[in-house]
């Protein structure tokens, strides 16, 4: 967690497979986490919610985002903004790049 101004470089960074074909880079802010991701296709998010409010920005790909039921065919340049609480899942019709926004900052993906 950082409260200063701080350069990252997402080359530098870990990746690491959080769900099956889901590879993601985690840099965390005082009150934000961002995830960017690697994710192949047909790789398959089980539906989940969490508490954090999300923003799914898709920057490269194809993707089915199912929240609270319905679904949304999301293609590049897509943001999607996903309530805390919302019951969501998602499949990757192609490979695809996206980077997610989370508020407040994910503990589980320190």
């Amino acid at each position: 967690m950082t409260s200063h101004p701080t350069l990252f470089r997402l080359p530098d960074l870990e990746e690491r497979e959080i769900v099956k074909g889901f590879f993601g880079k985690m840099i965390h802010s005082a009150t934000m986490t961002m995830a960017y991701w690697t994710v192949e296709k047909d790789a398959v998010l089980p539906q989940h919610q969490h508490p954090h409010e999300q923003v799914l920005n898709l920057l490269d790909g194809e993707f089915e985002l199912q929240v609270n039921g319905q679904i949304h065919h999301l293609k590049t340049g897509s943001v999607f903004v996903i309530p805390g609480n919302a019951a969501h899942s998602g499949r990757a019709i192609t490979p695809c790049r996206i980077l997610d926004v989370f508020q407040p900052a994910r503990d589980d993906y320190r």
